[in-house]
């Protein structure tokens, strides 16, 4: 199972690292999903839920609920800078 590298910050601290199957994003123009070897992107982040799947086929493993912020995908993974979030 192919997985990548997934990290939300917000401005406090890191609230999450792992290596992760697939992240649905709520992005600027829509809900995009990560799946690894995504091609590379940056993207503005709408108040909404971003849910992170462990393994694939699985339901989500952690689901955070964010006011806004900054998406960032590149070779290496992905790095959300988030402006406020809530585990939920």
């Amino acid at each position: 199972m192919a997985t990548f590298k997934f990290e939300l910050v917000s401005p406090e601290r890191m609230l999450a690292s792992a290596n992760v199957a697939m992240v649905v994003v709520p992005g600027a123009e829509g809900d995009f999903g990560v799946l690894p070897g995504h091609a590379p992107l940056m993207s503005t982040i709408r108040p909404g839920i971003i849910e992170v799947y462990a393994t694939e086929g699985s339901s989500p493993s952690a689901r955070y609920e964010i006011e806004g912020g900054f998406a960032e995908v590149t070779p290496e993974g992905l790095t959300i800078l988030a402006e406020a979030v809530t585990a939920i």
